[in-house]
């Protein structure tokens, strides 16, 4: 029997007959984990959001039915919709920080929903809160109960969202890419944790990904989402090994693939850092007590030549993020850094101000990092305000223009907002707006990291043409050893802010010397997105 079942559910923006989820039957089973995959804009989260009520404003539902346990929940008051969220239906969404309030500390997080549904008293939602920090494998102490979301990991993080949605012994869990921004070794933990929990409970869990490794692995049953509409479903291992639908066999190819172009003989080097060293301040010993430190990055030491990408890896906390602000003099941070030969650690204010031209970045999120009240042509030439005062705006916007055109951007993109693209069309942008004052190193921080499959190899594809033509080095950082394998010349793998491991890309992966290097590729190589074995 099934738990929730949906029968020709449409939902669109202003205009009917251009519906974002068009006609979609969906039937969850009891004690299943039914995974909905697609790509960004295929209306996965749509679907899942129409569930519990949730749409965003200027969204239109349209269904024929929609049963949680044979009861219609279309026909049902406000009120007792409103108790549907968080009660019988657990929702885990896909960026914790951004779900969480950063005001609140962690007991008051995960106590809300149980006072909101059970009405319970202080000292029992308090100890609700540690039977839940338990069930989620945290420690279920005083201090874990008195932190804030920026003091926890993004694991730690996902773990507490986890216990959110449980409070009330939800019988449907909707969990919407949950481990996206999350490294390699805790994606699986996290998986294995909802697996435990679905076991455990007897839960119902809807999957939201792009991750055909994981739902292969995790999954009883799919549903391939596609423009709207639902294309092939059916049992997990049945529909990755032999996909019967050609935008199912489009998605399991999207793998990324391939090497970097090789390198010439002896190139020079572009980019030299010795002994990077940064230090944060840590807790206080006691009220007056001496405060201790925290070393981020301990003693890192590489080159980048030209034309070469260093790929760097590891997992959350292991200071790949912190060796790239380092590198582009953002933070403090000791040791020698040496661009082009000139010696950046020794450069302060403006005498550094000439040089940030020749390195540029792109960041993970790039609606983050890309500022809303710009026009893409506007934020893509406020770098040749800054560094080519010598242009006119007849020259800056036909460079800006033969960029866009270059990164693979609609002709009429220069004069539309950031909102109005696509996850993969808004990181071309950032690459635009970095390659715009034509860099000799670009540092790519998670640049795919939130982008579908598909995507992501349309991504390091203009990333490997760009590179070819303009023989640019990258700096890229990755949690997702696959893409960094696809594009990368040299490895380094970093753990608790030193390098653990580095060398040539292939020998690291064939070879690797040490436990952690392999703990990482196997958690990365050992899920295959063709053959399920979630029984």
């Amino acid at each position: 029997m099934s738990l929730l079942s949906v029968r020709n559910l449409s939902i669109w923006f202003d205009d009917p007959a251009r519906p974002a989820v068009d006609g979609v039957d969906l039937d969850i089973e009891a004690g299943r984990m039914l995974a909905l995959v697609g790509e960004s804009g295929s209306g996965k989260s749509l679907t899942a959001l129409s569930v519990i009520d949730l749409l965003p404003p200027g969204a239109t539902r349209r269904a024929d039915a929609l049963t949680l346990e044979g009861e219609d929940v279309l026909g049902w008051p406000e009120a007792r919709r409103r108790a549907l969220r968080g009660g019988r239906v657990g929702t885990i969404f896909q960026e914790p920080l951004t779900a969480l309030n950063p005001l609140h500390k962690v007991e008051k997080q995960i106590g809300e929903a149980i006072r909101v549904h059970q009405r319970l008293g202080r000292e029992a939602v308090r100890r609700r809160c540690l039977e839940l920090l338990e069930q989620v494998e945290l420690p279920a102490s005083e201090d874990m109960l008195a932190r804030y979301p920026h003091q926890l990991s993004g694991g730690q993080r996902q773990r507490v969202m986890i216990a959110m949605a449980l409070a009330n012994d939800p019988q449907l869990l909707i969990a919407d890419e949950p481990t996206t921004a999350l490294d390699v070794t805790i994606q699986e933990t996290i998986l294995d944790l909802l697996k435990r929990l679905q076991r455990e409970r007897h839960l119902s869990i809807l999957l939201i990904s792009h991750d055909l490794g994981l739902v292969g692995r995790f999954a009883e049953d799919v549903a391939v989402m596609h423009r709207g509409r639902i294309v092939e479903r059916g049992a997990t291992g049945e529909v990755l090994s032999a996909p019967r639908d050609a935008y199912t066999r489009h998605l399991l190819d999207a793998e990324p693939a391939g090497r970097p172009d090789p390198l010439p003989a002896d190139p020079p080097v572009l980019l030299r850092a010795d002994d990077l060293a940064v230090h944060f301040p840590g807790r206080r010993q006691g009220w007056l007590g001496r405060r201790d430190t925290v070393a981020a990055v301990d003693g890192v030491s590489f080159q980048v030549h030209r034309g070469e990408t260093l790929g760097v890896v590891g997992e959350s906390g292991s200071g790949k993020s912190t060796v790239a602000l380092a590198l582009l003099r953002l933070i403090q941070a000791r040791g020698k850094v040496v661009l082009l030969d000139q010696p950046l650690h020794e450069l302060g204010g403006r005498a550094l101000r000439p040089w940030r031209r020749h390195m540029q970045v792109v960041f993970q999120d790039p609606y983050g990092s890309l500022n809303p009240r710009l026009t893409v042509s506007q934020a893509v030439e406020e770098g040749l305000r800054v560094h080519h005062k010598e242009l006119d705006a007849a020259q800056r916007a036909a460079r800006v223009r033969d960029l866009l055109a270059e990164v693979g951007l609609p002709a009429d993109s220069g004069d539309r907002y950031p909102h109005e693209f696509s996850g993969g069309q808004r990181q071309r942008i950032a690459i635009a707006r970095a390659l715009v004052l034509e860099p000799d190193l670009l540092i790519l921080d998670e640049p795919t990291s939130a982008l579908d499959r598909s995507v992501q190899a349309q991504v390091l594809d203009l990333l490997k043409a760009l590179q070819r033509r303009h023989g640019l080095s990258y700096v890229f950082i990755s949690h997702d050893l696959k893409v960094v394998r696809a594009i990368s010349h040299r490895l380094l793998v970093m753990r608790h802010g030193k390098v653990v491991e580095h060398g040539d890309t292939e020998r690291v992966f064939e070879q690797p010397e040490q436990p952690y290097t392999r703990r990482l590729i196997d958690a990365a190589f050992s899920r295959d997105g063709k053959q399920a074995v979630a029984q």
